[in-house]
């Protein structure tokens, strides 16, 4: 009933001969970029930058967990009184 249905007498694949192309061209390397002492600087800084924020932002997480933490202690002990 669900059986595919193939066509009575399908078409053989075409024959593909492969000619000789001209060869690749040669592609041309990226221009050079001049690294100087201030680009390296300016990574560093950024860099530095970006390490505080990550461990600013995980130093307040760590400090709201555990203040939830507590508080809850404090209120499920506040309400067995």
């Amino acid at each position: 009933m669900f059986l595919p249905k193939y066509p009575d007498s399908p078409t053989p694949p075409p024959a593909h001969t492969h000619a000789p192309t001209a060869p690749a061209p040669i592609r041309r390397s990226l221009p050079s970029v001049a690294i100087d002492k201030n680009t390296i600087a300016v990574v560093l800084v950024g860099g530095v930058v970006l390490t505080a924020l990550l461990a600013a932002v995980a130093v307040t997480a760590i400090s709201v967990a555990a203040a939830a933490v507590v508080l809850r202690s404090m209120l499920r002990d506040h309400n067995r009184r």
